[in-house]
């Protein structure tokens, strides 16, 4: 049974009323909120300005100096994802408050795919590999953390894990020993979106990927890593039989590819990373269940 003691909270998620309110006191910006946007954890909204274009609404919980300097600077590296070939948003609007960042960034065409197969998971990949060494002169942007000694800001938490349960606990221990043989940054001159997978994506209606979305984490590293991050997100259930069954076929398409690019050194501590990522998640926002799934994942590569 899970440890009586109080976990960490859950991150807040939006309140677009309010932070529309307070973005038009601010900026005197006349936005409509349409409503909220499927998936995602945390929250986005969708937006209509005057002129009747449609933009996402989103918002950072930090409002400091080094926080608005990050959001610039995410900006400036979304314009090189798109130079390089990749379906980044630009941003439209960044206005800092007293509690938060308030983001408006461009609403890009197509929806969340309805299915996740092959053709799917073989073009993502294709789309993480450009990329590659995008950020060779771009020291100024930090490498990415994988946060197997300390918490994260917000996720990877390891007080989340040492209270819940006698699993999670052992779990901790081996994320904690693997960081200690690890480097605890990633290497690399790439460019990585840190959570990519098909809630972050948006197609077409001929499965075409049209956007990959939620860049707050982008960071410099290696864009393997996104294809550890999108394994994880293929163990998720399908909606249905034929579902499950291309899930399973991209899946292990993916893990011959993952076996192929990654040292074994490496892909134990990026599992590692996921694993600590997954199961802090799940035991602050969702259900037992999804505790188990994702002790279940973490121990099919660190077991």
């Amino acid at each position: 049974m899970p440890d009586p003691a109080t976990p960490a909270p859950p991150v807040p998620r939006l309140d677009a009323p309010e932070l529309l309110s307070r973005l038009h006191a601010a900026t005197g910006t006349n936005l409509e909120l349409i409503g909220p946007l499927p998936g995602g954890q945390v929250g986005a909204a969708l937006v209509r300005w005057p002129d009747g274009h449609e933009s996402v609404l989103t918002h950072w919980g930090d409002p400091s100096d080094e926080a608005w300097a990050r959001i610039a600077r995410t900006g400036e590296l979304l314009g090189l994802a798109r130079d390089a070939g990749i379906p980044a948003p630009r941003y439209e609007l960044v206005t800092r408050l007293a509690d938060r960042i308030a983001v408006v960034q461009e609403r890009l065409p197509g929806e969340p795919p309805s299915r996740v197969d092959l053709a799917l998971v073989e073009n993502l990949v294709a789309i993480a590999g450009r990329g590659a060494r995008l950020l060779r002169e771009r020291a100024d942007v930090p490498t990415a953390e994988l946060h197997l000694l300390r918490s994260g800001p917000g996720f990877c938490l390891h007080e989340t894990l040492a209270q819940y349960d006698e699993r999670t606990r052992r779990l901790l221990d081996l994320v904690r020993r693997i960081g200690a043989a690890s480097p605890h940054r990633m290497a690399g001159h790439d460019l990585v979106h840190t959570d990519f997978h098909p809630g972050n994506v948006l197609v077409d209606r001929t499965g075409a990927v049209t956007g990959v979305v939620d860049w707050d984490g982008v960071a410099r590293g290696d864009h393997r890593f996104a294809l550890v991050t999108l394994r994880f997100d293929l163990a998720v259930p399908g909606v249905d039989a034929q579902d499950r069954s291309a899930r399973s076929a991209a899946a292990r398409w993916l893990d011959n590819r993952i076996d192929d690019l990654l040292d074994a050194a490496t892909l134990r501590a990026y599992w590692a990373h996921m694993g600590l990522r997954m199961v802090d998640w799940a035991i602050r926002h969702h259900d037992p269940d999804d505790v188990d799934r994702w002790l279940t994942v973490a121990a099919s590569r660190l077991a």
